[in-house]
This record gives C-alpha cells, structure tokens and sequence, in this order.
C-alpha cells in the first residue's frame, strides 16, 4: 500500500513563500501512475481543492483562490509533487493534504471522493 508523507508547513508571513512535498512512500515505481491533488482544511470550512497535476505531469489544475500564486509540480522520478506557494495570505491558513488516485487521467478531478490515498496532513500558518 502506497502511503503519501506531506511535509514543508510551518509559518510564513504574509506575502511570503512556502514549498510543501508529498513523497510516496513506495518510491517511483507506481507513483507515475497516479494523479495526485493538493486539498486544504481550514478550521470551520469544508475541505477545498487547492491543486491537481495528472499523472503524467502535463495538465494541471487550480483552485481560483490560489491561481496564479501557487503552482504545483511533480518528479517521478522522486515520487514526489510539490506546491510552491507564494505571495500567501492569512485566508490560506489550513492544513494541507495530497491525495492520490491510482488513475492516468487526461484531466484533473476537483471532488475530494475521488482520490482514494491521502497524507496525513501538513499545517501552514499565515501570520504576521
């Protein structure tokens, strides 16, 4: 069983930049396989769909709260995705999650019942 560690939270101030991974524990060998999403869960909100890239590195996906300030990226190779966060905001305070899909889909797939593997969760704080 694939399991994903996310790690890179911490506190940043606002405007400042921050780079969350997830690695999957079983290495590359299946990771390329999969489509991987970021999510978030921020205290008295509903989880939300932050980010997606496919399994072959190609589209990508975005919530509008985070277009064009965040980006996400991934490496086989590493069994690993990324989400470079930048000029961040106090709204962007949560916990963040990946979660996978052992799926090559063409496009990325917003609804959280989708993905059937998740991390156990990174904490980002915005604050000054």
């Amino acid at each position: 069983q694939v399991q994903l560690v996310e790690s890179g939270g911490g506190l940043v101030q606002p405007g400042g930049s921050l780079r969350l991974s997830c690695v999957a524990s079983e290495g590359a060998f299946y990771f390329g396989d999969y489509t991987i999403s970021w999510f978030r869960l921020a205290p008295g909100k509903g989880r939300e769909f932050v980010a997606g890239i496919t399994w072959s590195g190609g589209p990508t996906a975005y919530a509008d709260s985070v277009k064009c300030r965040f980006t996400i990226s991934r490496d086989n190779a590493k069994a690993t995705v990324f989400l470079q966060m930048k000029s961040r905001k106090p709204e962007d305070t949560a916990d963040y999650y990946c979660a996978a899909e052992n799926r090559r889909r063409i496009e990325v797939v917003r609804s959280y019942e989708t993905y059937d593997l998740w991390g156990q969760g990174t904490p980002v704080t915005v604050s000054s």
